[in-house]
């Protein structure tokens, strides 16, 4: 199956970007699984793509779990009209992680079998 995770939730303060990447973790979990996941992130979510992240002990860690995602084959895109609102530049973005925008979104929701969107 083909499942594309939509995020809109900034990656701390709320639980509902590390959830939908929690469950894209589960989808790919098994490379042999046939799973294929992308993940678009948009809104205040594009701040998940943020490298060099720093939590506190005991917190979970969004830019490991979009490492995790990327070393299973996951693409990861970040909407770059809300890079740029955020003043995030294509450099700060974790390895693996692309400036997007919505005419690649529109193209992975059509090659979804299922949309996921937190």
């Amino acid at each position: 199956m083909k499942y594309l995770f939509l995020l809109n939730d900034p990656p701390y303060g709320t639980e509902r970007s590390y959830n939908g990447l929690r469950l894209a973790r589960e989808m790919i979990k098994e490379k042999d699984s046939g799973n294929q996941v992308h993940v678009f992130l948009m809104g205040d979510a594009a701040a998940c793509a943020k490298g060099g992240q720093k939590v506190a002990q005991g917190y979970y860690h969004i830019e490991s779990f979009l490492k995790m995602l990327v070393t299973r084959d996951a693409k990861v895109g970040v909407c770059g009209t809300c890079m740029d609102a955020r003043g995030l530049a294509d450099s700060e973005l974790v390895t693996g992680a692309h400036r997007s925008n919505m005419i690649e979104l529109a193209e992975w929701t059509k090659w979804a079998d299922k949309v996921m969107i937190f």
